[in-house]
């Protein structure tokens, strides 16, 4: 049965990772990029869907720009507004900075974005654990403003996204900042000062589930997904009863495998969002299986198909109808997170499953399918 069309604003979270880059190549060896994880993942039960290969962009280097227009291409092909780009600032230093340099000072692709600061300590864990420290992220009120007076062109570029007329920009960690209001403050005074709006801020609440981060200073929050605290042992590496329990309801005889079902994940995270007393915009995932990180400890979903995925994303653009069109947005995660087996780039399993749903959705609605 055909749903009433949607009318919505798609942005996809864009990992800039996959090209090489001094730091990776000290840390990780020469040469390092997100391909190398991905590459080398081997299954782990009968049926694993791994290694995941790249279709039609193959293995690229995000520093060729025919690379980056043709991920615009498709991307808007496909009903997505624009990437949000990550965006790694320490102290005054970059990180994975070039491809999204070459995209701010060339203007091409003339493609939408904005820019989420990933504001984490990098490590030699994947799940955010500060465990054996590559960089540190430090801040300071000097920091804040050098910091906004460098995003200053991004802000003012034609292509930066926009709610209500003010550039978007996105805090990972919120809850990390000394003092978020004073952050804030600091970014919307210098960029007022500079004639520009005032920058709309929100906060991801991907290690703060429950705040409200207009409470800190942000204008919104971004209801982040997956949710992995909502898995349970989602942190545990050991075997257990209950994992052989889970496993085998999957059709996997092991007890230490941490593998869920997709549509029961989703449908257990979006959930949570019935509890909040405050708004959020909501965002879906596309898939997760982080093999090509974190091998046998790895957090992977089962069962996932762009069918429900786009069941999903469906529901979620029916329920912010009611908002004004500016803010009726979702973040889908993501775009090119290939080692954490979550991407709408077409891979040689599902093509351009994934980006087919977003597009059915956009322009037709959803239609029922059986899985």
């Amino acid at each position: 049965m055909q749903v009433t069309k949607p009318d919505c604003r798609f942005i996809a979270h864009y990992l800039p990772q996959f090209h090489p880059i001094p730091e990776n190549d000290s840390w990780w060896g020469k040469g390092f990029t997100e391909w190398t994880n991905v590459a080398k993942a081997n299954p782990l039960y009968s049926g694993h869907y791994q290694p995941r290969l790249p279709a039609d962009l193959g293995f690229y280097d995000l520093r060729v720009p025919e690379v980056r227009q043709f991920q615009a291409d498709l991307a808007l092909a496909h009903g997505i507004e624009g990437f949000c780009y990550y965006h790694y600032w320490f102290h005054g230093k970059r990180l994975l900075e070039r491809p999204f340099n070459e995209v701010l000072t060339s203007g091409e692709p003339n493609f939408p974005f904005c820019l989420a600061w990933a504001n984490e300590t990098w490590s030699r864990r994947w799940l955010g654990e500060e465990k054996d420290v590559l960089i540190q992220q430090t801040y300071s009120d000097e920091d804040d403003l050098n910091h906004v007076r460098w995003l200053l062109p991004v802000f003012s570029d034609p292509r930066c996204i926009k709610i209500n007329g003010r550039p978007l920009f996105l805090i990972y960690r919120p809850n990390d900042l000394p003092n978020p209001q004073k952050t804030t403050d600091i970014f919307r005074i210098e960029s007022i000062k500079n004639g520009l709006p005032e920058p709309y801020l929100i906060g991801v609440n991907s290690h703060c589930w429950k705040l409200d981060c207009r409470s800190i200073g942000f204008d919104h929050t971004l209801c982040f997904m997956p949710q992995l605290s909502n898995l349970p042992e989602f942190m545990s590496d050991e075997s257990s009863r209950a994992k052989r329990i889970r496993n085998k309801v999957l059709g996997v005889n092991c007890s230490k495998l941490k593998i869920y079902d997709y549509e029961n994940a989703v449908t257990s995270m979006l959930s949570n969002m019935d509890t909040y007393k405050h708004s959020v915009i909501p965002s879906i995932f596309v898939d997760w299986d982080n093999t090509a990180r974190r091998g046998e400890n790895a957090i992977i979903m089962a069962n996932t198909t762009p069918a429900k995925f786009g069941k999903a994303l469906s529901g979620i653009t029916q329920n912010i109808q009611d908002r004004p069109i500016e803010e009726r947005i979702v973040f889908i995660n993501a775009w090119n997170e290939w080692a954490e087996g979550n991407h709408l780039e077409p891979d040689i399993k599902n093509g351009l499953g994934y980006l087919q749903q977003i597009k059915q959705i956009k322009n037709f609605g959803y239609t029922e399918v059986s899985y």
